[in-house]
């Protein structure tokens, strides 16, 4: 294990989900209800993982998802731990990156590819999806690919037992495709929904104490990992390019935009407005709209001078 990994923490998880949408809002529809945060276990202490010799150690604090419109809910929180703190804003900061530079890198785990699709069809739409983000005009990023090399990734599958790693890999890590089981255990029953979640791992001190070295307000971000539900079926019914965009808007630091309608006498569900970064999965949606690149310039137009 490299230092670096020893002194990670936290989550922050978001994930999106399946439901059909129409762009009209009308005095028919009611907006769905994002109920309040619930606790939840680890199955194992994250205080054991990654303890350095400095004393720094990891663990898991926090999820964010959604849920598809049949499940009559739009989202959910759930705290694992340090269940006072309720801090979404976490992001990077320049200079604390595992990989030694201010670029942002990102690695595509090899070993579990989706059950329904090719390894080299998922990676490259997983590659255009970075290059969509990276192609924006209000930043530099320098995102690059961090060839694979087949050891395992995700300290948040080893923590739930589908193996992984506490080591360094990229600061967005796409850690393939997990079976259905993956996601029921960390959300219960909920996580039949989950499309793709992202979870967001910061920095600790010493002390088990997040850290805001640039001082912006915001605890700095080690890594996000990213996995994929291979419950659904990837080749008839989902677009893995849509999904990897909008989970690598999450590994960006964006949050979720817009909100979710449902028409109380069709039972159809809407969104205003329609966004790469909404929390619903409304079809094929490979470039940004207007409310996604501004979000995305707010986080990264100065950067790394943040």
């Amino acid at each position: 294990m490299n230092h670096f990994s020893t002194r990670l923490a936290g989550l922050a998880a978001l994930c999106l989900l399946t439901f059909g949408c129409q762009q009209e809002i009308s005095v028919a529809d009611i907006a769905l209800a994002t109920p309040e945060p619930i606790y939840a276990q680890l199955p194992v202490s994250t205080k054991s993982l990654g303890k350095g010799a400095d004393g720094s150690s990891v663990r898991i604090a926090m999820a964010e998802f959604v849920t598809p419109a049949d499940a009559d809910e739009i989202g959910n929180r759930v705290f694992f731990n340090d269940r006072g703190n309720k801090q979404l804003a976490y992001d990077f900061a320049p200079g604390t990156s595992g990989d030694g530079t201010d670029a942002i890198s990102y690695y595509i785990d090899a070993t579990r590819p989706s059950n329904d699709l090719p390894l080299g069809q998922t990676s490259d739409a997983i590659d255009r999806a970075m290059t969509t983000w990276d192609d924006a005009t209000c930043s530099d990023l320098d995102i690059f690919r961090i060839p694979a090399t087949g050891q395992p990734t995700g300290l948040v599958s080893a923590v739930y037992g589908y193996g992984g790693s506490t080591d360094y890999v990229a600061d967005v890590v796409h850690n393939g495709w997990l079976p259905g089981a993956f996601f029921s255990k960390v959300f219960g029953s909920r996580g039949k929904n989950v499309l793709g979640v992202t979870f967001t791992l910061v920095l600790l001190d010493a002390n088990g104490r997040e850290v805001d070295t640039n001082n912006d307000g915001k605890s700095d971000v080690a890594w996000r990992e990213i996995y994929y539900n291979d419950r659904f079926n990837w080749a008839t019914s989902i677009d893995v390019e849509t999904i990897a965009l909008h989970e690598a808007g999450h590994g960006l630091s964006q949050e979720h935009f817009g909100k979710g309608f449902r028409n109380t006498k069709t039972g159809e569900v809407k969104y205003s407005p329609r966004a790469v970064m909404n929390a619903i999965y409304s079809g094929v949606q490979t470039t940004v709209a207007g409310t996604d690149n501004a979000g995305h310039c707010s986080l990264w137009g100065s950067w790394p001078n943040k």
